[in-house]
């Protein structure tokens, strides 16, 4: 029998119970009631690093959040296969109305780093078609940058494809069009915890 008492996952509940439930009780309870309303839909790695809801200090209900391997959206393709990242798109846009959709990338992204990589990873079934999608856009620019910032503009360069892939949903394009939902990109810095945003001109600058 396992012994619940040394699970963190269980001791970490109890902290929350203690501590935090008691002051988002109302909050809870009203999202019970009355459904969630999230202004903005979060498209994330699924790194353990970079938590969205712990960045931006987030309240229960705020933020819709999707999170995979590389924060990689994939384009339009309503091909009836089984599109996870597309669904969650469909129900956050078209069902719940968000306003935002923020892409995040994230510092020292092993999905990024394998897509420079040349070797595939051994022995896994699915991310070495997931990564490959987002090779293209890396390679692109390790040919037009030096060794010293490959990791940091190739991170960046999946944020982009990522945003450039939303556009091709012809239901957020049209709504980002009459101004109903606006695209963020965003790169968040593991070590410093700097957040860059992606500007107008094409470049990432801190907040």
């Amino acid at each position: 029998m396992t012994d619940l008492s040394s699970d963190p996952l269980l001791a970490g509940y109890r902290r929350f119970r203690a501590h935090q439930w008691p002051r988002a009780r109302a909050a809870y309870e009203t999202l019970a009631e009355a459904g969630q309303t999230p202004h903005t839909l979060f498209l994330a790695c699924s790194d353990s690093r970079a938590d969205p809801a712990l960045i931006f200090d987030a309240a229960p209900g705020d933020l819709f959040v999707v999170r995979n391997v590389a924060n990689l959206v994939p384009p339009y393709q309503p091909d009836g296969g089984l599109h996870g990242v597309s669904s969650a798109l469909e129900f956050g846009v078209k069902a719940l109305k968000v306003s935002r959709i923020v892409v995040m990338g994230h510092a020292h992204c092993g999905g990024v780093a394998a897509m420079r990589s040349e070797s595939p990873p051994p022995g896994l079934d699915f991310v070495e078609a997931w990564i490959d999608q987002g090779r293209p856009a890396v390679r692109e620019v390790l040919h037009t940058c030096s060794h010293d910032h490959a990791e940091q503009l190739s991170e960046e360069a999946i944020v982009r494809l990522s945003l450039d892939n939303l556009r091709t949903f012809p239901w957020i394009a049209e709504r980002e069009a009459t101004g109903a939902l606006t695209l963020t990109g965003l790169h968040f810095g593991i070590a410093d915890g700097v957040l860059r945003v992606l500007g107008d001109d094409g470049q990432f600058q801190p907040v």
